[in-house]
């Protein structure tokens, strides 16, 4: 059965370290730690795409909604990858599609849907997804080229 994760296509990859402390007492890379390894995914993202972190945005992307989908364990020395796309873009939020992806055997170990609202922090409100952020997004996500891999 097909997912709606392999209709999509990932251009960025950031490559995760897993740490000693990601490992639980099974033996196998703990769920929590999923949730760091797709921030890690986010944070290269948007500074990759969106140069969120240079200067000092008015507007920054806010986590609404984040859900995940274990498929498979991971254990400590297995290499991962979590790889990002924005399949949508709202009005006032947009949608961050992770994977992490056992670079070894090709399986996706794990599946993570985040809805980012943009956010203004002078209006402590959230504001439509500026125009400079839609472009670079759309701009990327058409690109053909990948990152980080």
């Amino acid at each position: 059965m097909e997912t709606p994760q392999e209709t999509l296509t990932y251009r960025h990859r950031m490559p995760i370290q897993i740490r000693f402390n990601d490992v639980d007492r099974y033996g196998h890379v703990n769920n929590n730690a999923y949730f760091s390894y797709y921030d890690l995914g986010k944070v290269d993202y948007l500074g990759a795409v969106l140069r969120l972190y240079e200067g000092t945005p008015d507007v920054v992307p806010v986590i609404a909604n984040i859900n995940a989908d274990f498929f498979q364990p991971v254990f400590y020395g297995d290499d991962i990858v979590v790889e990002t796309c924005v399949p949508h873009i709202g009005q006032k939020s947009f949608t961050l599609d992770q994977r992490a992806v056992n670079t070894r055997t090709g399986t996706i170990v794990c599946h993570c849907r985040t809805v980012m609202v943009c956010f203004s922090l002078k209006e402590q409100a959230s504001v439509e997804v500026p125009d400079d952020f839609r472009t670079a997004i759309m701009e990327y996500e058409n690109s053909g080229g990948q990152s980080n891999a």
